[in-house]
């Protein structure tokens, strides 16, 4: 029985699909089958069947990749140890960001770090908030970058408050506006991101209902990706909100539509970057924070009156 038969086993568990699993954990899915049929030989027992679609786990696969995980995980914590010692900064540190931050983001800050931190192997992974919340408690994630709160055994940096922009095509009647009110916002007329996705909530949360009938295209298109929304509203198709971040290399007024920023207080997100283990990777984190906090546009470092929004 080896570390890598166990990490096999939880993989396909994780992925209930042995090809699926064999690509994310990049080897051939024959290899994949031969490891853990190997180890199903040597225990003696059937960890997963293979007659259900998906595959599941039998009653003692349960078991035995229950204990696997524990043990994945403490040799993991040995390998954290051993990373953090010394002055120089060296390991894996895998990060778990949703979709409405990664490619703003990340950009910024991962030549300054990988710049001062040349030996720590970055490993990024968009997901939504519940599975990277998901994957900080099974130690699959060192950390997350999210913008909800959290649980209470997670710890938190704050990393920095991030305005909300509304995105509309250039014949709306907002643009006549220099800055918007969030009372100008209705639900019924912007485009949201799909559900599971937290932008979308903290949109609706913004936006107020209104039972009046308004002039709105017959067109309903929840989307999964920000810059479908961009095309939509430049397509001639009402209003949609974004994240400061996404509209950063945006002048105010341009071809193809116009930003707008709300009037105090602007309502903003929390970014956060978020683990759950305090004491593993303590400086490697730290440092990760402080990057990240470096390298933000000075804009979101402004003294404007912000109203987080949850």
């Amino acid at each position: 029985m080896t570390l890598t038969q166990l990490s096999y086993i939880v993989a396909v568990d994780k992925h209930r699909h042995f090809a699926t699993a064999a690509k994310k954990i990049y080897i051939t899915q024959p290899t994949l089958s031969m490891q853990i049929q190997k180890l199903e030989d040597e225990l003696g027992v059937l960890i997963f069947d293979r007659s259900k679609s998906p595959v599941v786990p039998t009653a003692i696969g349960e078991e035995i990749i229950t204990q696997a995980k524990q043990i994945l995980s403490g040799a993991k914590h040995i390998e954290d140890m051993v990373s953090v010692q010394g002055e120089t900064l060296k390991g894996s540190f895998r990060i778990g960001i949703i979709p409405t931050i990664a490619p703003y983001l990340v950009p910024l800050f991962l030549k300054p770090f990988v710049d001062k931190h040349p030996e720590v192997e970055l490993v990024f992974e968009e997901a939504l908030t519940e599975e990277v919340l998901k994957g900080l408690n099974e130690d699959y994630f060192d950390v997350g970058i999210i913008a909800t709160p959290t649980e209470q055994h997670i710890f938190e940096h704050e990393l920095f408050l991030e305005p909300f922009l509304a995105y509309m095509n250039p014949n709306h009647e907002l643009t006549k506006k220099d800055k918007i009110a969030i009372e100008d916002m209705y639900e019924e007329d912007l485009w949201l991101l799909n559900e599971g996705h937290c932008f979308r909530d903290q949109t609706m949360k913004i936006c107020k209902k209104n039972n009046e009938k308004r002039n709105k295209t017959p067109i309903t298109f929840e989307s999964g990706n920000l810059e479908t929304l961009k095309r939509l509203v430049e397509q001639d198709f009402g209003v949609t909100l974004m994240p400061y971040l996404a509209m950063n290399d945006h002048d105010t007024r341009c071809a193809n539509g116009v930003v707008k920023k709300f009037s105090d207080p602007v309502p903003s997100r929390k970014i956060r970057l978020v683990y759950s283990r305090e004491f593993l990777k303590k400086n490697l984190i730290d440092s990760f924070a402080d990057v990240i906090k470096n390298s933000i546009p000075e804009e979101l470092e402004s003294e404007e009156e912000k109203m987080v929004i949850e």
